[in-house]
């Protein structure tokens, strides 16, 4: 605990350095760099967005009457740019009570990014792009009792390289290359292409996913995610199904989701999930519970999120109920919360908020 001190001490004397040197020119018009931008380019800020977040609360097991207080985790994001094309994120878990990791196993991302016109490429530690808008959450957004199996056991943050399209503002393509999610050895590898569409009342997230999980063999996923919007309701429809054998895609592991949600006034959202997990008993890797493989896994849950400054949506409130067909029934409230780095910083420096 003294070492994380130490070390979270050091980044805000760092950072709190270079909000004071930048404050006065951090906006100015930029001229060519060494990495071939333009004569002259947007205005960037250089000044690193930085953000401490976390979530705590009580949950129940109702079904086997235990509870208490604690915290799902607390993270460290930094966002920034290094000149007017290349971009930096940065996202560290500094506890958490889901997993024990250290060093670059505690680093959910850790990446830069290249943009050139419509096209970006990025090195480093990736998510894995798996289109459906229930695995696309932010941990601290996921209700773990509400998620499929393959959110929970996934090990989606896998270090290579990625290159983006982004044709018109509504589609944007991808692929990734990077180390297996589901890998039992060395020089195994994962393939993703993706789509992301965005419009008026639809959004919808694709992808077509290759990974080896032993030597020449592969799981192959077809992940379908549908959001819809009207107004103040919001649905998400989603279809996710995985093989390595395409005789047996679409039999032996497969979800189908339906999310829906209400937003009144960006203040108050009710929400509500239904998931159907069919898996096989033989399943070749990794993405069930060992107790609940080899039929049908059903999972359901219902909750509120209050928003109490409309303003700022960096504290939430939240109630939530869940349960499975196998007894599981759980009962959580809590509360998430953010801490902007910078903004208090650059208060505190006599400077004005970002």
């Amino acid at each position: 605990m003294r070492k994380l001190f130490v070390f979270l001490g050091v980044v805000f004397w760092t950072i709190g350095s270079v909000v004071s040197a930048q404050e006065v020119d951090s906006s100015a018009p930029l001229q060519m760099s060494s990495w071939g931008d333009a004569k002259e380019a947007d205005v960037v800020d250089y000044i690193p967005d930085i953000i401490l977040d976390t979530r705590t609360g009580y949950e129940r097991d109702i079904a086997n009457g235990a509870g208490g207080f604690g915290a799902t985790g607390l993270y460290l994001d930094i966002n920034g740019n290094i000149s007017p094309r290349l971009s930096y994120s940065f996202n560290h878990i500094i506890a958490a009570n889901y997993l024990e990791a250290v060093g670059f196993d505690a680093t959910q991302w850790l990446n830069f990014t290249y943009t050139l016109g419509d096209f970006g490429f990025t090195a480093g530690k990736l998510s894995t792009n798996m289109g459906n808008f229930e695995y696309d959450a932010d941990v601290l957004d996921a209700y773990f009792e509400m998620n499929s199996m393959v959110y929970n056991m996934l090990d989606c943050y896998q270090w290579g390289v990625a290159a983006s399209w982004d044709p018109d503002e509504s589609n944007s393509v991808s692929f990734q290359f990077t180390n297996s999610p589901l890998a039992t050895g060395s020089d195994q590898f994962a393939y993703n292409l993706g789509w992301r569409g965005g419009w008026e009342h639809y959004l919808p997230y694709w992808t077509v996913n290759l990974w080896q999980h032993d030597k020449g063999t592969y799981m192959k996923g077809l992940n379908l995610g549908n959001r819809l919007n009207f107004g103040g309701f919001s649905c998400d429809l989603e279809y996710m199904v995985r093989a390595t054998d395409m005789k047996r895609f679409g039999k032996d592991d497969f979800n189908i989701i339906a999310a829906p949600s209400y937003s009144f006034d960006e203040v108050v959202r009710i929400f509500g999930k239904f998931g159907w997990e069919r898996t096989a008993a033989d399943l070749p890797y990794d993405l069930a519970y060992e107790d609940y493989k080899g039929g049908d896994y059903l999972y359901y849950g219902a909750g509120v999120e209050y928003f109490p400054f409309k303003e700022n949506r960096d504290v939430r409130l939240h109630a939530y109920w869940a349960a499975n067909n196998y007894g599981d029934n759980m009962f959580s409230i809590g509360l998430r919360w953010k801490i902007d780095v910078t903004s208090a910083l650059k208060r505190a420096l006599g400077g004005t908020e970002k």
